[in-house]
C-alpha cells in the first residue's frame, strides 16, 4: 500500500495590518479620545462618537479632514486592528445595532490595535536576512502575538500588552543592530534625542539609531535614512522632501502621514506615498 503523508497543519493567516475601513465600525472615530489642538478642532471623550461621523460608520468630511482641522485623523493608522475587532473579535456585530458590545468593543480597540503595530514590526523583521540568527525567535514572537488578535474581548482585556512589548521589542532592538552593524563606517545614535527643528537637511543617517526621536518639524530633507532605525520616532511635520527612506527600519505609514514629503522622497515599497505630499 502506497504510504500517503498527512500533511503538517498551517499556522494561521496573519491578520491583515493594514486599515480597512469598510469592514470597521468607526472604532478609531469612536473608542479613542481627542483634545482640541492643532490635530483636531474639537475635544472628544473616549466612547464618543464623533460630530463628523455618519450612521453608515463612514466620515462625513473625509475629503476634507485637513481643511476641517482634522489633521490627526489623516495621520492616525490603526494597522487593521478596526476590522479585526469589528469582524472577528464580534463576529460582525456592530455598537449601535448592538449597544451591548459597546463597552467591551471600545477597550478591546486599543489592545488589539497595539498587536497588529507589533506584529507590523516582527513580519517586517522577518524579512531582514540580516535578522537570520533570531528567525526562530521572531516566528515564535509572531505565532504568540497573533494568537492573542484571535482572543475574545474578555481575554485582550486581561491581556499584558506591556509585557508582551517589552518582550517583543527586545527582539526588534536585536535585528536593528544586526542590520545597522552592516552599514560601514560609524553610525550617529540619536536614541530619544530631542531633535526638534533641527537642521538636517542632506545629512548621512544610514544605519543610524532613531528610536524614539523627537523629530517634530526637522528639516531631514534630502537626508539619507536608509538602514536607520525609526522606531517610534516623532516625524509630525518634518520635512522629508526628497529624503530616501529606502530600507529604513521599522517606518509606518503614520509616520509618514504625519511628515511632510515630495515626489521626489524615496519610501519603502510597502507604504503608501500621503495624498497631502502631491501638493508639495
Amino acid at each position: 500500500m502506497e504510504h500517503v503523508s498527512t500533511p503538517l497543519p498551517q499556522p494561521p493567516a496573519l491578520p491583515v495590518l493594514q486599515a480597512d475601513c469598510s469592514n470597521c465600525f468607526a472604532l478609531c472615530c469612536v473608542a479613542l479620545p481627542f483634545a482640541k489642538s492643532n490635530d483636531f478642532a474639537v475635544n472628544k471623550p473616549a466612547g464618543t462618537p464623533c460630530k463628523n461621523l455618519r450612521a453608515d460608520f463612514r466620515c462625513g468630511i473625509h475629503t476634507r479632514l485637513r481643511d476641517s482641522g482634522f489633521q490627526g485623523c489623516t495621520v492616525f493608522d490603526c494597522f487593521g486592528a478596526g476590522q479585526q475587532v469589528s469582524q472577528v473579535t464580534f463576529g460582525g456585530r456592530d455598537w449601535r445595532t448592538h449597544p451591548e458590545t459597546r463597552a467591551e468593543m471600545f477597550d478591546a480597540f486599543p489592545v488589539m490595535r497595539q498587536l497588529h503595530e507589533l506584529l507590523f514590526y516582527v513580519a517586517e523583521a522577518l524579512t531582514l536576512p540580516a535578522a537570520a540568527p533570531l528567525r526562530a525567535q521572531l516566528r515564535d514572537a509572531l505565532a504568540e502575538t497573533s494568537a492573542h488578535t484571535r482572543a475574545d474581548a474578555a481575554a485582550l482585556a486581561d491581556l499584558d500588552v506591556g509585557a508582551l512589548r517589552q518582550k517583543i521589542n527586545t527582539l526588534l532592538l536585536k535585528t536593528s543592530e544586526l542590520v545597522r552593524a552592516k552599514v560601514p563606517g560609524r553610525k550617529k545614535n540619536h536614541r530619544g534625542a530631542d531633535l526638534m527643528g533641527a537642521r538636517l537637511t542632506g545629512a548621512d543617517l544610514r544605519g543610524a539609531n532613531l528610536r524614539g526621536a523627537y523629530l517634530i518639524a526637522a528639516d531631514l530633507s534630502r537626508a539619507d535614512l536608509r538602514t536607520a532605525d525609526l522606531i517610534g520616532a516623532d516625524f509630525r511635520d518634518a520635512d522629508l522632501r526628497g529624503a530616501d527612506l529606502r530600507d529604513a527600519l521599522f517606518l509606518t505609514q503614520a509616520q509618514l502621514n504625519a511628515a511632510q514629503g515630495s515626489p521626489g522622497t524615496r519610501i519603502p515599497p510597502h507604504l503608501a506615498r500621503p495624498a497631502h505630499w502631491t501638493q508639495n
